[in-house]
């Protein structure tokens, strides 16, 4: 009981500081902060953070790449470029702009985990935070098609066979007993309602964005793959661990954790602001379609603990003599996350809540 009780006057008084941290930013020097970031729903939670300067509000100075818009008239930041440091220093060269070399990469761990073990340039990436642990795309085919089994002997488009669609390429071909080689050819490049339309594939694993685009258009859906209850290494916060050692950085991170955390609140109870972010970030004005991307975002954890269990999901599918050398804590620091869910900190932002409404 003792114990007990110390532990929960030191999670206040952590509660407390944080608390004081974060009003007191405006006061002192914001940290420096690069982050690479990419557009989906399970990204919306930063987007909204960087919208609503929750950022600022926790002490950083952060400058955010974000990758351009697939819908006209979104907000456009300079693109980013998560490519090894060598290639983006031949694009500095090529253009005159200085390097952007984020500290934080906003990304699906999945294809950092597997690249290690098959790119001699791969960076080894550790994940801090998740905001996409369970397979949820969908398999969208062309018109005609009816059944999954169909696909046997036909083209499906993936982002690449790393990327969080080409894991559910090999997942798929695992449980339909296909060889994923021999029976089915995975298309790189080609998970986009463009590929399906024009035939360079018979079918594609479709992100929210497409899903909705593809029942608006009449496509055939023909699985939701969280049937599967699959885990998955998605959408995570990337580091690299040494950079992580240095105390002033880890407090850098705590910050964005912070903010993320509050920008993921603000996702799940208010609806219409998270609609008004996605129409002028991510260019989606239909209603329809922004409410089905909305919807897909429901999973979204309200603690975002790395995703432990699709971090050994991913290390099983593409095991190797390369990945055997690596242990699951290779992939993780959750530290933090621990730190600041024992402290209530994760906790205060749904005490007195009331929930979104459609």
């Amino acid at each position: 009981m003792k114990t007990s009780v110390l532990r929960g006057v030191s999670g206040s008084v952590l509660l407390i500081a944080m608390m004081l941290t974060s009003i007191s930013c405006s006061e002192r020097e914001l940290i420096p902060l690069q982050v690479g970031l990419t557009r989906s729903v399970s990204k919306l939670p930063f987007i909204i953070a960087l919208d609503q300067g929750l950022y600022e509000k926790y002490g950083l100075d952060i400058e955010v790449r974000l990758r351009d818009p697939e819908f006209e008239g979104a907000i456009e930041l300079p693109s980013t470029n998560l490519f090894p440091k060598a290639w983006r220093k031949l694009r500095e060269m090529s253009s005159n702009e200085p390097l952007f070399d984020p500290q934080i990469e906003v990304a699906g761990a999945n294809g950092r985990i597997a690249g290690i073990t098959m790119h001699s340039k791969a960076r080894h990436l550790i994940s801090i935070a998740a905001t996409d642990c369970v397979v949820r795309t969908h398999i969208v085919a062309k018109k005609g098609i009816e059944r999954v089994e169909d696909l046997v002997g036909l083209r499906i488009g993936v982002s690449s066979t790393i990327s969080n669609s080409g894991f559910v390429g090999l997942l798929l071909a695992e449980r339909m007993g296909w060889d994923p080689i021999q029976d089915i050819s995975l298309l790189t490049k080609g998970n986009n309602m463009e590929s399906l339309r024009s035939g360079r594939v018979d079918a594609f694993v479709a992100d929210e964005r497409s899903y909705a685009i593809a029942i608006q258009e009449g496509y055939p859906i023909l699985l939701a793959t969280s049937s599967w209850g699959e885990a998955l290494a998605g959408n995570s916060v990337n580091v690299e661990p040494q950079w992580l050692e240095d105390p002033n950085n880890r407090e850098a991170m705590r910050r964005f954790l912070q903010a993320t955390i509050e920008g993921i609140a603000i996702f799940h109870q208010n609806r219409e602001l998270a609609l008004d972010v996605m129409a002028r970030w991510h260019g989606i004005t239909d209603r329809a379609i922004a409410e089905i991307v909305y919807e897909e975002g429901s999973q979204i954890p309200r603690k975002p603990f790395p995703c432990y269990a699709g971090i050994t999901n991913a290390m099983k599918v593409y095991d190797s003599n390369g990945m055997r050398k690596y242990s699951l804590q290779d992939f993780y620091d959750d530290e933090l996350m621990k730190e600041l869910d024992e402290s209530g900190f994760i906790d205060s932002f749904y005490e007195s809540a009331t929930p979104s409404t459609p």
